[in-house]
């Protein structure tokens, strides 16, 4: 259910900027298979993997993370 939640920010984050899986992939040096896999909620990004998230999409890890997860 976590890994759902992440997915679905990471992807719309991700469609806002304007990315593909494919260009955003390669823009975080990692695969295809593994951007859709967090999308889909089938896997958790790493603390590593969520940082360069934020960075290219120049938003902070607190905008990224869900609502639930952030600190009030």
């Amino acid at each position: 259910m976590e890994a759902e939640k992440w997915g679905r920010r990471i992807r719309a984050f991700r469609k806002l900027k304007g990315y593909t899986q494919e260009s955003f992939a390669k823009e975080l040096g990692v695969s295809v298979s593994i951007i859709g896999e967090i999308e889909r909620g089938n896997r958790m990004p790493t603390e590593q993997l969520l940082d360069k998230v934020a960075q290219r999409l120049n938003i902070t890890l607190e905008d990224l993370a869900p609502p639930e997860e952030q600190k009030i």
